[in-house]
């Protein structure tokens, strides 16, 4: 697995780099490791073993990692919390990790976010405003009509999530790799 983990951190290293960057993750990375994962784990099986039914095994799991990673950041892409290229690239890590090391990955990708969304907010002074617009998006189903307030979109704050998936791969890698 050593090679799956080095390609998941390398692939979240470029992410991470061209989405602080840009604010965009290239189709051309994370298309392509969909692809690349499953026929790497069942060509990697297929050299290891020689089994034909071993390797469509584990290609299959590597289609499954894919689809788990993609569960949860879609419907967070569906209520605009979260980017396309961000979804793509954690089906792209599913797909090279297995369902296991995909979810753990992207489970403290997001522990990573949250620790470094609040930081990066307040470094931008846009702390204290988006914890308030969050407390309305909570709250306004709740409120009587006349008490809802209508948000404007120019002060809902994004964060860029290619560095938390690259802590979140990492750690994911150093965690397996040392036990």
């Amino acid at each position: 697995m050593l090679w799956f983990f080095g390609a998941a951190v390398a692939a979240s290293a470029v992410a991470a780099w061209i989405d602080w960057r840009t604010g965009h993750i290239p189709n051309w990375l994370t298309l392509g490791l969909m692809v690349a994962g499953p026929l790497a784990h069942v060509f990697y099986t297929l050299a290891r073993t020689g089994h034909r039914l071993d390797a469509g095994q584990d290609g299959a799991l590597a289609v499954l990692g894919g689809v788990l990673c993609a569960l949860l950041p879609i419907g967070m892409f569906r209520a605009s919390a979260l980017g396309g290229g961000d979804v793509k690239l954690f089906v792209a890590i599913g797909a090279l990790l297995l369902p296991l090391a995909g979810l753990e990955a992207e489970l403290w990708s997001f522990c990573a976010a949250a620790t470094l969304a609040p930081l990066r907010l307040a470094w931008d002074g846009k702390l204290f405003r988006t914890v308030s617009n969050a407390a309305y998006i909570v709250a306004n189903p709740f409120l009587p009509k006349d008490r809802q307030r209508e948000l404007d979109r120019e002060t809902v704050s994004w964060f860029r999530m290619g560095p938390a998936v690259l802590v979140g791969t990492m750690w994911t890698a150093y965690q397996h790799l040392h036990d």
